[in-house]
């Protein structure tokens, strides 16, 4: 009786399956020819989806190239046109430095008028790329952009304020570039 019970279920199964015993498709001999055309069109289409994707791949990783090498041309050039502004300055201070020092006692006005016109040029260079001169004398102390170099009593300048300032300092679009070296007033005790 276990035999009977086993052939009924593998033929239900394979009813079910539409394959006969001999995995042999069942039905009609067209259904075979149908199948077969659409299993082609099924390998067409995954073929062509499978070049479709590398393509894509390839052009993501060719993206992804380009995208270093700008960023990188970025970083190695990005001071490039500062610097090409800061050029002119460095000829004028060469030009100072050139004058002939037996007569520079008597080019000492015109040595001093280079030199102000040198820090003219480049205080317009600053001011083109937003770099901008921190000087606090007599404002009063901000650690944000002072760095006290030593307090000292004053009886001109309010506690706490800037008394001299020994080196100026910078800012960059509001960011600090270099903080104003300063010496600041405390209490008389």
């Amino acid at each position: 009786m276990v035999e009977n019970d086993t052939t009924v279920d593998e033929k239900q199964r394979q009813a079910e399956s539409g394959v006969s015993g001999e995995g042999q498709p069942q039905g009609e001999p067209g259904d075979a020819a149908v199948l077969a055309s659409e299993l082609e069109e099924v390998r067409a289409e995954l073929a062509d989806s499978r070049e479709r994707l590398l393509r894509v791949a390839a052009e993501a990783e060719n993206a992804r190239r380009r995208a270093e090498q700008d960023v990188a041309a970025a970083r190695k050039f990005a001071l490039e046109r500062f610097a090409g502004e800061l050029l002119p300055v460095r000829d004028s201070l060469e030009r100072a430095r050139a004058v002939d020092r037996s007569v520079a006692a008597a080019a000492t006005e015109a040595l001093f008028t280079g030199v102000d016109l040198t820090l003219q040029l480049m205080d317009s260079v600053f001011e083109k790329f937003s770099i901008t001169v921190v000087d606090p004398a007599g404002e009063r102390f901000n650690p944000d952009q002072h760095q006290a170099m030593s307090m000292v009593e004053s009886a001109d300048v309010p506690a706490n304020h800037v008394v001299e300032v020994v080196q100026k300092g910078f800012l960059l679009n509001d960011r600090l570039l270099r903080p104003a070296l300063v010496v600041v007033a405390k209490p008389k005790a």
